[in-house]
């Protein structure tokens, strides 16, 4: 059996839109790292590859176990219930110098199905 990965993110197969709007996505990623602040920040398109929508943001704790992670937010332009991509990032935020840096654990790009809730 190979050895399971110290940093990945997932991301759901389906992620909802609410009446109002507000989308709502989830996955799970594994990290490791020092006690610097992570999250977990995610992103949608539709049509257009290259715009995406910020959907949220998830302190993630980096302890080498798997954890869930969900996002909810209203993008700047509507997305309808239909197939969708989703982008999903692990971030550390480096406090060595004067400006916190991101470090980058885990990007997944992924394919899904976004439903009416």
């Amino acid at each position: 059996m190979p050895p399971r990965p110290c940093r990945k993110v997932t991301v759901d197969p389906t992620g909802s839109i609410a009446p109002d709007g507000t989308v709502t996505l989830s996955g799970t990623y594994r990290c490791l790292g020092n006690s610097r602040p992570a999250y977990v920040s995610s992103s949608v398109s539709q049509g257009d590859p290259s715009v995406r929508h910020g959907i949220g943001r998830t302190w993630a704790v980096c302890d080498g176990v798997e954890h869930s992670w969900t996002n909810s937010g209203k993008p700047s332009h509507a997305v309808t219930p239909c197939a969708a991509r989703v982008e999903a990032t692990v971030t550390e935020l480096s406090t060595g110098s004067a400006l916190p840096l991101p470090r980058f654990h885990a990007v997944q790009q992924q394919d899904i199905t976004l439903t009416a809730s």
